[in-house]
Order: structure tokens, then sequence, then C-alpha cells
């Protein structure tokens, strides 16, 4: 027999993106949620490919930790703006503080081989599988 199931149109994430504050007043003084990082997470044959979206970031202010096979990305966007005489703010949405996304992968990488460049609000991180270590063989005393 079949199985009936039902369709959410409006569970799907990017529709939640598309209309996010839409209806929300504009004189609302609630501050800017933080942003989740968003990656794209490729495999080649020497490990993984990552391009995490940090826009408006320094590099100085982003860390990259690799421990085992987890992986954190960590950064942090701060406010500098000056408000100049008769000026006021209407609308702040710009979110500052701390941005963090950690992940897992299904093997060790090795620190030592991996790297990480960052352009254009883009970190691209090379992530090298960790080579096995051979066993050795035991002698039977």
């Amino acid at each position: 027999m079949n199985q009936l199931t039902t369709l959410d149109p409006f569970a799907d994430a990017g529709f939640d993106e598309l209309f996010r504050g839409f209806f929300r007043p504009v004189r609302a003084s609630a501050q800017p949620q933080a942003l989740a990082i968003k990656m794209d997470v490729k495999e080649t044959d020497r490990g993984y490919v990552v391009q995490a979206e940090v826009p408006g970031v320094k590099k100085e202010d982003i860390q990259v930790t690799i421990e085992g096979n987890q992986v954190t990305i960590a950064a942090e966007t701060r406010r500098e703006s000056e408000q100049k005489d008769g000026e006021r703010v209407l609308r702040t949405e710009r979110f500052y503080g701390n941005l963090y996304r950690s992940f897992t992968v299904p093997v060790e990488l090795d620190e030592q081989a991996s790297s990480a460049k960052y352009e254009n609000g883009v970190l691209e991180l090379s992530l090298a599988r960790k080579q096995p270590v051979a066993g050795r063989k035991l002698t039977i005393q």
C-alpha cells in the first residue's frame, strides 16, 4: 500500500530566508540575530575542500581549529561606525559579534598538511586526510 506524505511548501529553509523580516516593522529595535556560517564541502582524492562564507570579517579575526576529524571555524565581527553630529540611526541590521561553526568529517585530518585561504569574504580550507599508519607485525614469544 502507498504511504501518503504531506507537502509543506513553507518548510524549506530557502523560503524562510526569502521572507525573513519582511513583515517586521521598520521601527523594531531588536538586535540582529547571529548568522550561521554557510559553507560548501567537497571531497577530493587528497581530502576535503571547504568554502565558507564569512563576509565583512578581517582575516586576522578568523580562527580555524582542527582536532582529529573535527573542524571549527570561529570569527569575530566588530561594529566600526561612529555617529556624527546631526545623524541618527534609523535601522541597524548588520550583525556584529562572534560567529561559530563546527563540523566533523569521517576520517582523521592532517593539521600540518591542511591550509586556509581567505579572499573576498570566502574562507577556503584545504583539509588533507591523515595517512593511515601501517600496522606492525608482532613477534610471538
